[in-house]
């Protein structure tokens, strides 16, 4: 069911930012029992970000059994948290499956229960605290428009018909935006990157703001801790 507006839960812009942060930094190492390039046991096709994944022609694999690696792996249709993709792993779940023309074809029906990690929208839905994965067709219903780029703050996000990702903060004013997000770019992980905002208006990217986010915002001297962040 659908959250009314009245009932979304709250969420500080501090808290979002704190969660993105922390789904790119955290730390594991994939064993070959991850990996996986092929059918599932119901006939899902997976496809794990390992470099392994190069060899299809795909670029953005990334990581590599028996080294450390860092950050969650992007899952088509996963809202793991860092705690139960670290579960998953050690129990033999493959670590991630990428997205693609076959995957948004099925949509729900193209995620295998058999892998683990975070897709988009289920990554955004988690740093908001939301109880369940909303789609990038639910955002909708719990996010107001804002009626330009410029009014972003932390915590909001930009999205389109396809993706979406978390304004974290302006890098360069007016023009170059800093955004966490889960997908192919630069890797199939969760990461923080810069995106100019003459490239997302072209994406058809519009910006949003989840009713849940309380009002209080930062200001321009707050600093968060273990973040480094100053929003300017």
């Amino acid at each position: 069911m659908p959250l009314l507006a009245s009932c979304v839960p709250s969420v500080t812009r501090e808290e979002t930012i704190a969660t993105a942060y922390r789904y790119t930094q955290m730390q594991w190492i994939p064993s070959d029992e991850n990996v996986r390039h092929g059918p599932d046991s119901r006939g899902i096709m997976v496809h794990t970000p390992d470099q392994t994944i190069k060899k299809s022609g795909d670029t953005h694999g990334w990581w590599e059994p028996g080294k450390l690696a860092r950050s969650m792996p992007y899952q088509w249709g996963g809202f793991d948290t860092p705690e139960s993709f670290l579960e998953k792993i050690a129990a033999g779940k493959k670590a991630g499956d990428v997205g693609d023309a076959a995957k948004r074809k099925l949509g729900d029906a193209g995620t295998s229960s058999e892998s683990c990690g975070i897709d988009c929208s289920g990554f955004v839905s988690r740093c908001w605290n939301l109880s369940r994965p909303y789609s990038t067709r639910e955002m909708y219903q719990i996010c107001d428009p804002l009626k330009s780029l410029d009014d972003l703050l932390p915590g909001d996000c930009l999205l389109n018909d396809k993706h979406i990702v978390l304004f974290a903060k302006w890098a360069v004013p007016g023009k170059v935006i800093s955004a966490y997000q889960a997908g192919p770019f630069p890797k199939w992980k969760v990461s923080s990157c810069g995106l100019s905002k003459e490239k997302l208006i072209k994406d058809g990217y519009s910006p949003w703001r989840y009713r849940g986010l309380t009002k209080k915002h930062l200001t321009p001297s707050t600093t968060i801790s273990n973040i480094g962040y100053e929003w300017r």
